[in-house]
């Protein structure tokens, strides 16, 4: 099968990974087809977050084997800037300041780097796409002015990076944990944020630890990782059987 004609979904293959002298992943097997959201859930330390930044090239951690494959490009020779031209996008946990950069030229620059050489994006284009994407999240214009995340609340840089997915036209997306420390208001403006831009065209991981956000945001498979290995994949229902029994029954699965 040639790259022209393999399918146009993100697929992580037998992937293990290590930090130092420790394995986290342990053979990890999901595949995204474009148009479906995947909830990754399990306890804490069992690998989920570790996934996301393996996939987007965090040097932190070494892939010791196994294969991550976008529209059937192998990834893992990529540098993080060639993983990002291809259309995977990560919406951080803990979103970094960066004072003396502005929202606004952050996002022209980031869309530029996502045009062909010799291509600009108009004015037009970045101010038209930002004006729709700064409606949907209820956000004021001027907030693009502020430096990229300095000083905003825990709230506000999660609608940033939302704000970001929405003016890059990702094809995948991970969600590292972002609906952590959200509340109610925050959590339905960052979800009405996602489901905007939901369609064929775009698949996605969202890991969380809680059915909360999937209640906005209803995933089309959910996997369930213990140990560094899925060991359980089902539909919404398996989110909310974790939501009313917790995890001891999955730990269980992982042992046996």
């Amino acid at each position: 099968m040639t790259q022209d004609t393999a399918p146009l979904q993100l697929e992580i293959r037998n992937l293990h990974a290590s930090v130092g002298d420790l394995p986290i992943l342990k053979g990890v097997n999901i595949i995204v087809p474009r148009g479906e959201l995947h909830a990754i859930m399990g306890p804490n330390g069992n690998g989920k977050s570790t996934l996301a930044k393996v996939i987007v090239g965090d040097p932190e951690y070494t892939v010791t084997e196994g294969e991550i494959l976008v529209d059937g490009h192998n990834i893992l020779e990529m540098e993080p800037d060639e993983r990002a031209r291809l259309g995977l996008f990560l919406a951080f946990q803990y979103p970094v300041e960066i004072p003396g950069v502005t929202i606004a030229n952050f996002l022209r620059l980031a869309m530029q780097a996502r045009k062909p050489e010799g291509e600009e994006v108009s004015f037009m284009e970045f101010y038209g796409k930002l004006q729709q994407a700064l409606q949907t999240l209820e956000w004021d214009e001027s907030i693009v002015e502020r430096y990229l995340n300095a000083g905003f609340s825990g709230g506000e840089k999660k609608r940033n990076e939302i704000l970001q997915m929405l003016m890059l036209d990702p094809t995948y997306i991970i969600m590292d944990e972002t609906d952590s420390g959200l509340d109610v208001d925050a959590l339905k403006i960052v979800s009405k944020g996602v489901n905007s831009i939901r369609g064929e065209n775009l698949g996605g991981l969202i890991i969380t630890h809680y059915q909360r956000l999937l209640n906005y945001i209803v995933p089309d498979k959910v996997h369930i990782i213990v140990d560094g290995r899925v060991v359980q994949t089902g539909g919404p229902e398996l989110a909310q059987r974790l939501d009313a029994e917790g995890y001891d029954w999955v730990k269980q699965l992982a042992t046996a």
